[in-house]
């Protein structure tokens, strides 16, 4: 009787000793989990959110076709936060329609985005031919963009092909492969870095003429009459 009640003591403390473990495990588990959702998923989206450019996702964001932005290329120099010099941030991608039709997409999303049309002197700097291409310039926030939408890369290099001063060592061939589609170039960077349509500084003094000197009332300045 006494060996049975020893049995079922000692099986009562095993069983309690591995309900123990079992909490601990359950415990250590929920803590791990917990660890991941308040601590580590927030650091990594954090690193995420601070290396891409706001910019850009707010580009890609555009509500544009997919014909119209095809490889996408970003490029962007200087600090987010203006340190010693602004962000200046470039897109390039191209469009499988014609430059017309890229450019009344691009219009389309820029105004539903929230930019709005800045009609301003230098935009553009070099006047854009009709039938060459279209060139706007837009404001948001504390942003400028400009967009250019031009004819694509192969429709330039046939006009250089068929221009003999442009390749003078090698003999035109004519492109059997068709040329359609356009490229999109756009540039953005700060309004306090953007000086068009802003008077200009007058860093320097105006020079000219030293003026005669006028005539003055100030007896110092009268002649000391001889002594007699």
């Amino acid at each position: 009787m006494v060996e049975s009640s020893g049995g079922i003591r000692g099986a009562s403390e095993e069983l309690r000793n591995k309900m123990r473990n079992r909490r601990q495990l359950r415990v250590v588990t929920l803590l791990s989990l917990a660890v991941v959702v308040l601590v580590v998923l927030p650091a990594l989206f954090g690193l995420r959110s601070a290396s891409k450019d706001p910019v850009f996702s707010s580009l890609d964001s555009l509500d544009v076709p997919s014909w119209a932005s095809q490889q996408v290329e970003d490029n962007g120099s200087g600090s987010r936060w203006c340190f010693l010099d602004c962000r200046f941030r470039e897109r390039e991608a191209q469009s499988a329609k014609s430059f017309k039709e890229t450019t009344a997409a691009y219009t389309s999303a820029l105004q539903s985005a929230g930019w709005t049309s800045w009609k301003v002197g230098e935009c553009p700097e070099v006047p854009v031919a009709a039938d060459q291409g279209t060139y706007s310039c837009w404001k948001r926030d504390e942003f400028t963009l400009d967009l250019w939408v031009r004819l694509p890369e192969c429709a330039v290099d046939q006009v250089a092909a068929q221009d003999p001063a442009a390749l003078p060592s090698t003999a035109a061939t004519p492109s059997t492969k068709k040329c359609v589609g356009s490229t999109v170039s756009i540039k953005v960077q700060n309004a306090i870095t953007d000086t068009r349509g802003k008077p200009e500084r007058q860093d320097k003094p105006q020079l000219g003429e030293t003026p005669d000197p006028g005539l003055s009332n100030d007896p110092l300045l009268e002649p000391t009459p001889a002594a007699s």
